[in-house]
């Protein structure tokens, strides 16, 4: 009966601050801390140092990793553990600072369904001599959004609709010759059937059904 009176629930043990670690770990950075002869508590925080390196041999001699060891040591003393430490101690206001916000660019192209990828082909396109690679890289990028657009928007589209958008996208820097056949609809649509796992599912499904079938 005094066995079950004396159990220990977490909800009622002090909140663990690094729980990776467990509460052994923290019980001894406790004891740590309470060591009043500084000898002695810098040889107790090596070996602490020590044993949570063991728990990741391949990163135990990194001096990267050695650094974010003593930073953790420090942050589950609450910074309270006075010792020399062979890296600088990072206060606890630093840890604490939230980071500045990322700037995240701000895209609003006109027709999305192309990518901010196009837009960036067609300004290097645009920059280039004219000549026959230029020629070749404005085709490929209409034939790209060709594909693009059909993957997003129906069926089928007009060629010219292409060269439309491809002219204002450059600015009318490009503009291709009505005469310039671009991949047939058909076989871009046959691509993205092809690659669709769904349908080869379906015919996986489908053979799976027939087979064991009597045929006469």
């Amino acid at each position: 009966m005094n066995l079950v009176e004396n159990i220990e629930y977490n909800t009622e043990r002090p909140h663990l601050i690094i729980p990776e670690y467990g509460r052994h770990f923290q019980k001894m950075v406790d004891h740590a801390v309470a060591i009043e002869d500084r000898e002695e508590r810098n040889k107790i925080a090596k070996s602490i140092i020590d044993v949570m390196g063991n728990l990741q041999p391949h990163l135990r001699d990194v001096p990267d990793f050695q650094h974010k060891l003593w930073d953790q040591l420090f942050i589950m003393s609450d910074f309270k553990l006075d010792v020399d430490s062979p890296f600088p101690i990072t206060s606890k206001e630093v840890l604490q600072k939230r980071p500045d916000p990322l700037e995240y660019p701000q895209n609003h192209p006109k027709y999305r369904f192309y990518g901010n990828n196009i837009k960036r082909m067609v300004d290097v396109a645009v920059k280039w001599e004219k000549g026959d690679m230029r020629d070749g890289l404005e085709y490929a990028i209409a034939n790209h959004m060709k594909k693009c657009y059909l993957n997003w928007n129906k069926d089928t589209v007009d060629d010219k609709a292409i060269f439309k958008h491809l002219y204002e996208l450059s600015d009318g820097q490009i503009n291709l010759n009505e005469e310039t056949t671009l991949t047939d609809s058909g076989q871009f649509l046959k691509n993205r059937v092809a690659k669709n796992p769904r349908n080869n599912s379906k015919k996986n499904n489908r053979n799976n059904n027939n087979r064991g079938k009597k045929r006469y």
